[in-house]
């Protein structure tokens, strides 16, 4: 009886120092897993920091590039301002000089010929601005002084009309009537365009009273002046 006993007290304790052992080597290896777990996201961790700090570092490279850009496109456009500001103000200059020079070139010129083609003459008819033959052949006339006495001339051409009707219609009507004669010169004659000056007076300047017949026929004219 006591040596069974003795016999299961043995097994007992053989079991449990059993037990015991398997324990800690279970909880050495959930250690181990656990530890090697830590080591591999401190890796991953130190890894992805380290990422982070290059793709930073070329974000910073970029926008520094993208910055000496900007300043560069910035530097190209006021560049580019100034330049069209210069070219408008060279081309306001030219147009003021080319003015002056037209207005001096023509004060220094005096009135040499003075040609007026009017109804009452066999010109120009009511309402119309196409050239009748008759002012042609003055004009022809006039030309032909000119060549035999060359100096260069420069002409102005008023256009005319009586007061019948609307005066924005008579302004159109008198510079048809002088652009007819302009164009007789320039394609007849070969007279440069722009030797030759038009404007219209409408019924503005009349020489004769609207009130007659004889009157408005007067008043239905070109005047050709030829200055040298």
């Amino acid at each position: 009886m006591q040596k069974s006993l003795l016999v299961v007290t043995a097994f007992a304790l053989a079991a449990a120092g059993s037990s015991a052992c398997a324990t800690k080597g279970f909880v050495k290896n959930q250690v181990a897993q656990v530890s090697g777990k830590v080591d591999t996201l401190s890796q991953s961790l130190e890894e992805t920091q380290e990422r982070t700090k290059q793709n930073e570092t070329k974000i910073g490279e970029v926008d520094q590039r993208a910055g000496a850009a900007q300043s560069a496109a910035d530097a190209a456009g006021t560049a580019a301002n100034g330049a069209d500001a210069k070219a408008v103000a060279a081309n306001t200059a030219a147009t003021a000089a080319e003015a002056k020079a037209d207005a001096v070139d023509k004060a220094s010129k005096r009135i040499v010929y003075e040609v007026v083609l009017s109804e009452d003459q066999g010109n120009f008819k009511f309402g119309q601005s196409g050239l009748p033959d008759e002012a042609k052949a003055k004009i022809d006339e006039l030309v032909a002084q000119l060549k035999a006495d060359p100096k260069g001339a420069y002409f102005e051409i008023e256009g005319h009309t009586d007061n019948v009707g609307d005066k924005t219609y008579n302004e159109k009507l008198g510079m048809e009537r002088a652009d007819a004669v302009r164009m007789y010169l320039y394609t007849k004659h070969q007279i440069p365009l722009h030797r030759i000056n038009v404007i219209s007076y409408g019924e503005d300047k009349p020489v004769a009273p609207n009130t007659t017949r004889a009157g408005r026929a007067q008043n239905r004219r070109v005047v050709i002046r030829v200055l040298a």
